[in-house]
């Protein structure tokens, strides 16, 4: 139910009062709050229709220091653990290393670490495993360039099994990260879509593992926003990992396969252009199915 104040809190001593009152404190006797006395109350208009039951002020960041903290901390173990791994590579390969933000800067690094990966195979899979993971679970741009590149290096089968690999262990790492630290942060970002995704949820509680793997081989959601809003509209973890493990596996294997042809790729964009975007809809389509089905049995 919406708060409302009493009609005397139109003189300047009662509004007072409801503008100091704790938010159980406001009277429920006539008039809805207005924008301007929801903030001055330190509401955020609409909080109730939030999906977590409450909004955050905009402009203001949503994490308490706890929250931050914990994140933080998590960060820092993972920058460790990465940090550990590069020390171990040769002293004269660490120039070379860059994060690839371009086609160009993948060519380069391509050029520059292909012979290393040859000749110490191990130790490059492990800096690529826990560098993929590491920008997956902190949501750093850039996987793209690293599935291009593990196709450039591996070939499609070694490629795909090593991309769908740290993709679904980074996706996973992010979706407990965001079970520790991710209510406040989602709600604060995409409250919107947030409270689209739990209504779509709610309403296929039946076929959830369907839907989800529909959502992982289509581009419908951001992979970034179901990784962190997973947790907190209640997805099962083990629902999560299949349909992101199964999902992922159209689109990564375009990409690695993009990865053989690297020097020819124009553009990013070309990847995923009409045909593949149809492609994935129409795998995504035969993935709901089931539930298409079954709706339909109910209804006749």
């Amino acid at each position: 139910m919406k708060n409302r104040v009493s009609r005397s809190s139109s003189s300047p001593a009662s509004l007072l009062l409801s503008m100091a009152a704790p938010r159980s404190l406001v009277v429920d006797t006539g008039r809805l709050l207005t924008r301007d006395e929801e903030m001055n109350l330190g509401l955020t208009p609409g909080a109730e229709d939030s999906p977590t039951g409450k909004r955050y002020k905009e402009g203001k960041f949503p994490l308490s220091r706890w929250e931050f903290a914990a994140a933080l901390g998590v960060f820092v173990v993972f920058s460790v653990g990465l940090f550990s791994i590069y020390l171990t590579m040769p002293a004269a390969e660490y120039g070379k290393l860059k994060l690839p933000r371009s086609l160009s800067d993948l060519r380069i690094l391509k050029d520059n670490i292909g012979t290393y990966a040859k000749v110490y195979p191990a130790k490059f899979i492990l800096g690529y495993c826990s560098t993929y993971i590491f920008m997956q679970t902190f949501m750093i741009p850039g996987t793209i360039f690293m599935s291009l590149l593990a196709g450039a290096l591996f070939g499609v089968l070694k490629g795909l099994i090593l991309v769908v690999f740290n993709a679904t262990a980074g996706a996973s790492s992010c979706f407990f990260l965001s079970k520790l630290i991710g209510r406040p942060l989602v709600s604060w970002l995409w409250p919107e879509k947030l409270r689209f995704f739990q209504a779509e949820i709610a309403k296929r509680r039946d076929k959830l593992l369907n839907y989800m793997l529909f959502l992982r081989i289509t581009p419908t959601l951001p992979n970034l926003f179901i990784n962190l809003a997973s947790p907190i509209v209640d997805i099962p973890f083990h629902i999560f990992f299949s349909a992101t493990l199964v999902g992922l596996i159209p689109a990564a294997y375009i990409t690695v396969k993009a990865g053989l042809a690297l020097g020819e790729l124009k553009s990013v964009k070309d990847l995923y252009d009409l045909k593949t975007l149809s492609v994935l809809f129409l795998i995504g389509f035969i993935s709901i199915l089931p539930t298409i089905l079954k709706r339909k049995k109910i209804y006749e």
